[in-house]
């Protein structure tokens, strides 16, 4: 828990919104601020930053744009929720969550802070999403703020893993602010997986010897994924996992194999990304008769009919996803526990709680606590302590050069 006197040293504050179990926040307490209330509608997150942080953090609902009492403070930091937003979910233009950036906004404003982060997915900036981007743009220019947009690969701020977010900075016009983040040394997965067997929060699932997830796991390398819609080293295939998938023949595999490469060459709609192919295109490919075996494949479970056509059955672009120990994680997400998408880079497991927390880089010290399941999604919710503090010393940094 932040300490009274770590609170008192701080000169600068800020207040927090959504705050989930306190990522950002620890970032910027780091960058030398010291805060003066946390809200954000989940219990349990609340619970967890009350543990961890600090009794300053409460249950409330920011929906409506307001607090239950008037708060000044230096910053304003905010990281609204991004399910609407993101390209992993069904981006539901209409999701009322997506009005909670400028809920954000209008709370921000109110409390007359020098400067204001918010925080989201890349995906608030892309199609018609991006209109609530904008408005929030508009909304802060016509309160008398700069504003610009910063897009930050967890990476770059020393995190070891693949996590780009885009942050709306606001500032005061009076003073110089260069939204641009000083850039750290990349750190590799390998290095936060060490030394976690005796922490709190490491509880990895150990896979069934004699279940199709081990099995599966056994045939996926580092730096592989389970693929069927893709090709190449990266990919591999359920039709090569025959004890878990079923056998196939070599012409079966030749047409499974061609029938991959056809669906994204041969394009008859104008959205997706792929497209059933016929018979006949496959027949035309492969100078040879693929109906029996095309059958076959559809008893088997490998095809599926779709009118004329045929297509995969398993068309998912990637699961059991094992990284390369010397590289970077995936984006650490809220199904990060689970090996069906995520597997441990040395071990035919997914991941504990402790090890997507280093990956975040939440400090060991912060331990997680409520179902197994809503820890995964603590963690995979919040933004990477070193992405605060990355744009806490910016902001630091501008505010001390005004004060010269």
């Amino acid at each position: 828990m932040i300490s009274e006197a770590q609170e008192q040293k701080s000169s600068l504050s800020f207040l927090s919104l959504f705050s989930g179990c306190g990522g950002l926040d620890l970032g910027f307490i780091q960058a030398g601020f010291g805060p003066i209330a946390a809200f954000d509608i989940w219990p349990l997150a609340v619970e967890n930053y009350r543990t961890n942080i600090g009794d300053h953090a409460h249950v409330w609902d920011l929906s409506n744009g307001q607090l239950p009492s008037e708060l000044y403070c230096d910053v304003v930091v905010a990281g609204s929720p991004c399910q609407g937003f993101s390209t992993v979910g069904k981006r539901d233009i209409d999701d009322p969550r997506n009005h909670l950036l400028q809920s954000a906004v209008k709370i921000g404003i109110n409390a007359k802070p020098k400067a204001m982060v918010f925080e989201n997915v890349l995906g608030i900036l892309q199609g018609d999403h991006k209109a609530h981007w904008d408005r929030a743009h508009a909304q802060l220019n016509a309160a008398g703020y700069k504003t610009s947009t910063l897009i930050i690969d967890a990476r770059d701020t020393g995190a070891p893993q693949s996590r780009k977010r885009a942050f709306l900075i606001a500032w005061e016009k009076h003073f110089e602010l260069t939204p641009v983040i000083e850039k750290q040394n990349h750190s590799t997965l390998g290095d936060a997986l060490r030394n976690v067997s005796t922490l709190a929060n490491h509880e990895p699932r150990s896979l069934l010897i004699d279940g199709s997830e081990y099995k599966i796991a056994t045939k996926i390398k580092p730096g592989q994924k389970l693929c069927n819609v893709r090709g190449g080293e990266a990919s591999v295939h359920t039709w090569n996992i025959p004890e878990v998938f079923g056998d196939t023949t070599p012409e079966e595999r030749e047409i499974l194999q061609c029938i991959m490469k056809l669906r994204r060459r041969i394009r008859r709609r104008s959205f997706g990304d792929a497209d059933p192919v016929t018979p006949r295109d496959v027949y035309l490919n492969l100078q040879r008769k693929v109906t029996t075996d095309i059958k076959s494949l559809i008893k088997k479970g490998y095809l599926r009919k779709i009118e004329d056509s045929v297509d995969l059955t398993n068309t998912f672009n990637g699961k059991y996803r094992r990284p390369l120990s010397n590289g970077a994680s995936h984006t650490v997400d809220s199904r990060f526990g689970d090996p069906r998408c995520f597997l441990h880079p040395n071990e035919h497991r997914g991941f504990s709680v402790r090890e997507a927390a280093r990956i975040q880089k939440f400090p060991d010290s912060y331990v997680f606590h409520g179902p197994i399941d809503e820890q995964f999604r603590l963690v995979g919710n919040a933004v990477p302590p070193t992405m605060g503090f990355a744009i806490g010393k910016m902001i630091k940094d501008a505010l001390s050069r005004e004060h010269k």
